[in-house]
């Protein structure tokens, strides 16, 4: 793979860990002891993140004692870019050695339990994109043809976030994350869908094509949102733009905390 060469060409250091920062995530890799640090459009092959508040850089270092690769920024599908780029970054960071892998994001809550602000901890997915990333012919470097999906979040890492969370006395709400294709937000009757008919807890437009890769490697995974607005079918009010990566930045500092409390825990 041209990527992990040109990747390795800079650097000999090996990750064990991977995270994949989303919307307000983006300040945790400067906590990072970095080794390396290379922008997205310097790897061959690597699709470059156009989304707002997604920087675009490939770091390598240490966090909290533990070698990792992060991403400083992520592509979504709904940018243009065919699935297989999607998740081709994940897939470069696990044949650079990541066996584990922190996926995070921005996610708008569903459940009317939740509010903006919260975090939530993903217990299961819904694809609700209309593509998946393996889709056609199957490389068996990679995985096999049909990969199970069941527990595709770490049971065991579920349970380290948890008694991090509590640790830290952060709430850590806990659900289903709904993704879709986007760029446009979810009208109120498919809100209703995904939350009355499917029974989803949180909606977003990224996550479940690296999360179906990352399994299809066999790769031990976790997913957190951070709820950044309150997607409800039947509220006067829907968050835009700015007020997601608003809300996304300042519960950024705790988010770090807990993100980085976790990966010194994994085992």
């Amino acid at each position: 793979m041209n990527a992990v060469e040109a990747v390795r060409a800079r650097t000999d250091f090996s990750p064990e860990l991977g995270l994949v920062l989303g919307s307000g995530l983006g300040p945790l890799a400067d906590e990072i002891d970095t080794v390396a640090e290379i922008p997205y459009g310097e790897v061959p092959g690597f699709p470059v993140s156009t989304a707002p508040g997604h920087e675009g850089k490939l770091i390598l270092g240490r966090l909290a004692g533990r070698p990792v690769v992060a991403y400083k920024g992520r592509v979504h599908f709904y940018e243009g870019y065919p699935m297989e780029q999607v998740v081709f970054p994940v897939r470069v960071g696990f044949f650079l050695g990541a066996r584990r892998f922190v996926v995070t994001s921005a996610a708008g809550g569903l459940n009317p339990n939740f509010q903006a602000g919260d975090f939530m901890l993903h217990l299961d997915f819904i694809n609700a994109m209309g593509a998946n990333p393996l889709r056609g012919p199957n490389d068996t470097r990679l995985g096999p043809r049909f990969p199970v999906t069941f527990d595709a979040y770490d049971p065991e890492y579920l349970e380290v976030a948890r008694r991090v969370a509590r640790a830290q006395d952060v709430r850590l709400r806990e659900g289903v994350y709904l993704a879709i294709s986007g760029p446009s937000y979810a009208s109120r009757s498919e809100l209703r869908v995904y939350r009355y008919g499917m029974y989803a807890d949180a909606i977003g437009m990224s996550t479940v094509p690296e999360v179906i890769a990352l399994r299809h490697l066999g790769a031990r995974v976790l997913g957190m949102s951070t709820i950044t607005d309150m997607a409800l079918a039947d509220s006067a009010h829907h968050a835009d733009e700015q007020e997601v990566i608003r809300v996304a930045q300042e519960r950024s500092p705790v988010f770090r905390r807990l993100v980085t409390g976790i990966v010194a825990e994994l085992p």
